[in-house]
């Protein structure tokens, strides 16, 4: 059975391990820890935890438990104090303060759900994702990088970098090098991918381990991280901290979305991310892999949220693809 890692969080990584899990694969996720928006980063300034909301997706989506067990844990309240919070963030904090080990929560939850794979934080350390912009501005902390303004007119991201710097999860090192494939994304490249390449000891990992490395472009293009991007954009900017020729394919979508989810974006200044990668490219997979409904967002959920996502399917059907005919 072959190894396969995904790298990332949020979102992304949750619909490709929902479609991925349904393959005869050995499964794991390094997540990324460094959420300091929404219930994830009330409960790390509150309570001194580390962000379980990535983490909890992770879980969920691996979960072979009963439905209600899964809907449970993805349950956001919608009134009162608890507003905005999942009870599966809320679980799980609980369980890392009872515990004093995020390790053992995710070790306990993933027994309660009955997870097929594994789920590994990229560091266990505490860290704040920053950025420097073209016109020298410092923005730190997740949510502030992530969150920006309908139109905003926010300067190009320079660099990115994590204050302080801190040490890779041992675990999340060896999954690397013992991985037969490791898929990068989707997800947003600044707040969800590129932070799990800036953990000390990731990046030296990915540049030994013998996987073959897929990169899963995004949908669309994200408003203050890759404003105006193309395609080869988000390659340049990924490979700039992953290391020059370290992806050996990339997945783009073919298909391109509806009138409505266009005209949603439109509002933030979002577009479908183009396609200028050389059409005889041998490393460029394009295919199909839109979902075929918009995602409404739960009451009580204070973040924006993306209407359209990669066919959990689609995607994995593909990935699996690549597998079975290296």
């Amino acid at each position: 059975m072959k190894k396969l890692t995904v790298i990332g969080g949020g979102t992304g990584t949750f619909v490709a391990l929902t479609g991925l899990k349904k393959y005869p694969l050995e499964l794991s996720a390094i997540v990324t820890m460094m959420d300091s928006g929404g219930s994830s980063g009330r409960l790390r300034d509150e309570l001194g935890v580390l962000p379980p909301g990535d983490i909890r997706q992770c879980l969920v989506a691996l979960a072979k438990s009963s439905k209600l067990l899964r809907s449970m844990f993805n349950y956001r309240f919608e009134e009162g104090g608890l507003m905005g919070h999942t009870f599966g963030n809320i679980f799980l904090s609980t369980l890392e303060k009872t515990t004093g080990s995020m390790k053992k929560a995710i070790d306990e939850v993933g027994k309660i759900l009955q997870i097929t794979g594994r789920v590994v934080p990229v560091t266990f350390e505490k860290s704040d994702l920053c950025v420097e912009l073209v016109d020298g501005r410092i923005i730190k902390g997740e949510t502030h990088i992530d969150v920006a303004d309908k139109l905003d007119k926010r300067a190009k991201i320079k660099e990115a970098f994590l204050s302080p710097q801190v040490p890779a999860n041992e675990d999340a090192i060896e999954t690397i090098l013992n991985s037969d494939y490791i898929v990068i994304g989707p997800g947003d490249l600044y707040t969800s991918i590129v932070p799990n390449l800036l953990v000390k000891g990731i990046t030296k990992a990915l540049f030994n381990t013998q996987a073959k490395i897929i990169f899963v472009l995004n949908l669309m293009t994200k408003s203050g991280q890759t404003t105006n991007y193309k395609a080869t954009d988000h390659l340049i900017d990924l490979e700039k901290y992953l290391g020059e020729n370290t992806v050996d394919l990339v997945l783009i979508n073919s298909k391109f979305p509806g009138k409505r989810a266009l005209d949603w974006y439109s509002e933030y200044g979002e577009v479908p991310v183009e396609d200028d990668f050389p059409k005889n490219d041998p490393r460029i997979v394009r295919k199909n892999l839109i979902n075929s409904f918009l995602i409404t967002k739960p009451e009580g959920d204070l973040l924006k949220r993306s209407i359209i996502r990669h066919s959990p399917a689609k995607l994995a059907d593909e990935v699996f693809s690549i597998i079975s005919n290296p």
